[in-house]
């Protein structure tokens, strides 16, 4: 099957989006599919089956990029196209999919509309587009044969199939080295962004100057976490993706805020290095963290954090065995019933196990 994944996120920008792709597209090839990446150019030189998309700077959000156009007739002959976002690319591959009539999916990674304050620096104005935002990205995603997403909820109203992207299980594991041997370590690793509120891993540091901070990530926010980050906290740069299992598993416990996840892959991640996550009690990790695998504790309440994160370094826990549900095969193994079943003469809707990934409330304790 010829694959065509449009992305408006890819390299050389580092977000879970891109590292979705790789890691889908190299098990999908694994399994013998053709997967082609049509993607915004910038400083990255195309591969084999990638194909850029012209692009200028985007000046609302630094590190990405504005697609502009590319011909449908330069790219490949597609048996399927696979839309990871909603700007330019995504429409192409919309566009792509009517034309040549395809069948079409789309997969649900960010909720864009919480990116406006951050992006607009204008209060009022970010919150008016925000509610202009969402129906025009529901009419948008309405045009799919099929929408998967990484949990339940996706605050959109459209039917969609729960599909998590999936950990690579093989690479993410514990580590034999330990980088904090003789120190008690609370990490953070991804986007310096607003949505994912660092700044409360800041007020922890200062309330337990006993233990030490690392925190691993760019972006808009990483000056001011600079500034106000005290001496008991370490800011460090993207590291190489080789060396993420290595942190993760010399981490004593990783901690988010984050309300802009969609499934919170470096949870898991963590989880499937053997370090348990204390995570706020929202959507996505009111699902995907329990007592199995962490804890939970109430958004921007300093105490119920605190605790939480005490907790995590008390127990023991089989935080690997917890994920093992979230390990790449079995989304990879769905995603090919997607992609078989999407645009098939019946209309329905393909369904997939959620029960392995998304137990309901009787079951929720992730052990």
């Amino acid at each position: 099957m010829k694959i065509g994944f449009f992305t408006d996120s890819y390299f050389p920008e580092i977000d879970g989006v891109t590292y979705t792709i790789k890691l889908w597209r190299e098990e999908l090839e694994r399994a013998g599919h053709e997967v082609h990446v049509i993607y915004p150019d910038g400083d990255y030189e195309p591969g084999e089956r990638e194909h850029p998309v012209r692009s200028l700077p985007n000046p609302f959000y630094s590190g990405y990029r504005v697609p502009l156009y590319r011909r449908l007739s330069t790219l490949p002959e597609l048996d399927i196209v696979h839309c990871h976002g909603p700007a330019p690319v995504g429409r192409l591959g919309r566009r792509y999919a009517k034309k040549h009539d395809v069948p079409s999916i789309y997969t649900h990674h960010t909720p864009l509309e919480e990116y406006f304050h951050q992006s607009l620096k204008v209060g009022p104005l970010a919150t008016a587009l925000a509610k202009l935002y969402v129906p025009i990205e529901n009419a948008f995603l309405r045009g799919f044969d099929l929408v998967t997403a990484s949990t339940k909820r996706i605050d959109r109203n459209v039917e969609h199939v729960p599909l998590p992207v999936g950990i690579d299980m093989d690479f993410f594991q514990p580590a034999d080295e330990d980088w904090y041997p003789d120190r008690t370590v609370i990490g953070y690793s991804g986007r310096l962004s607003m949505e994912k509120n660092v700044e409360e891993l800041l007020r922890v540091a200062r309330e337990r100057p006993e233990y030490d901070f690392v925190v691993v990530g760019e972006g808009p926010r990483r000056e001011p976490l600079e500034r106000e980050a005290p001496d008991n906290v370490e800011l460090r740069d993207f590291l190489p993706r080789e060396d993420l299992p290595t942190f993760l598993s010399s981490l004593d416990t990783f901690v988010t805020a984050s309300t802009g996840d969609t499934l919170g892959l470096s949870t898991l991640e963590a989880n499937a290095c053997g370090t348990p996550v204390a995570a706020a009690d929202v959507a996505p990790f009111d699902q995907t963290i329990g007592p199995g695998n962490g804890e939970r504790f109430e958004l921007r309440d300093l105490d119920s954090m605190v605790t939480a994160i005490e907790s995590c370094l008390a127990a023991d826990r089989d935080t690997r065995g917890a994920v093992e549900r979230y390990a790449i095969d079995h989304t990879l193994s769905h995603l090919e019933h997607l992609y078989e079943s999407a645009g098939s003469a019946t209309g329905e809707t393909p369904t997939t196990a959620t029960d392995r990934w998304f137990p309901d409330d009787s079951q929720r304790s992730l052990d």
